[in-house]
């Protein structure tokens, strides 16, 4: 139906935009009159998305026929992004930001680099940036997941924390627990999307390699691939952010600074 009323892909995907910002202000008022208020969040995040992915459109068009080793500063500010973002929702784990940069960085760094030298990832702009940004934006999304459980595990739980560090337990088995379950259901998005593969979705990317005429085995085979990077650079990033954050909830003098109701500001200093 639209492809009829639209003469350019331009107008296309703008009439295609405005649609779905209007289906998704419908989910927003729908909330509202269930008291759930998120109009102002969700707003700015859907104008924010609509900006960013212009923006960052326009620049790997012009990057297409840079040197690869352009594509590192650009996968490098998606991670300092990526990190802010990973870090905001919890805040009141003292020095955060650092724990999500490291985390991130290291586990999908290392992936990237290590599937771009073995030939997974292709030699060129148009692969490198579109497969690492989805590398970095899961690891992002399954750190911020992991490290919101673990602060609310933290919190849960202070009292049984307490006693295990008063009966001589060390400060990383008091909350082995903690940080086990936290890395549990941060992964949970990953693996669904690993079982449900082909059965509950179709990816966007082995469709298209399909449309464009690419062997439908090949395509499917390649969709798994991104799919286990994917997991593998979430798993590696939560893997190596709950090893840190382990130390940033307890003072020099081992003693719990994570509990219901604390500054962040509080917490650094007794990190300190």
């Amino acid at each position: 139906m639209l492809t009829d009323l639209f003469a350019t892909d331009l107008q296309l995907g703008a009439a295609q935009a405005l649609i779905t910002v209007v289906l998704a202000l419908g989910v927003i008022l729908y909330a509202r009159r269930q008291n759930i208020h998120m109009a102002q969040e969700t707003g700015f995040a859907l104008l924010r998305g609509i900006v960013q992915v212009l923006a960052m459109g326009s620049v790997l068009f012009l990057l297409l026929d840079q040197p690869l080793w352009a594509a590192v500063p650009v996968l490098l500010a998606m991670q300092l992004a990526g990190s802010s973002i990973a870090a905001r929702r919890s805040k009141a784990i003292a020095r955060v930001w650092w724990v999500c940069f490291r985390g991130i960085g290291i586990g999908s760094g290392l992936l990237i680099v290590t599937m771009t030298i073995l030939g997974v990832i292709d030699w060129e702009m148009g692969a490198v940036i579109p497969v690492g940004s989805m590398i970095i934006a899961n690891a992002m999304n399954t750190v911020a997941l992991s490290l919101d459980r673990f602060q609310s595990e933290i919190e849960s739980h202070v009292g049984e924390i307490d006693a295990a560090l008063a009966l001589g337990a060390d400060p990383r088995t008091a909350v082995r627990p903690h940080v086990q379950a936290a890395t549990e259901a941060g992964l949970i998005p990953q693996l669904n999307s690993l079982r449900s593969l082909g059965i509950v979705w179709i990816p966007g990317l082995m469709t298209g390699m399909i449309l464009a005429g690419t062997d439908p085995i090949y395509a499917a085979l390649y969709q798994f691939v991104v799919l286990a990077m994917l997991f593998s650079g979430s798993g590696l990033s939560t893997l190596i952010s709950m090893f840190l954050v382990r130390t940033h909830v307890f003072s020099p003098a081992m003693q719990l600074i994570l509990r219901p109701g604390a500054e962040v500001e509080d917490a650094a200093q007794a990190a300190t």
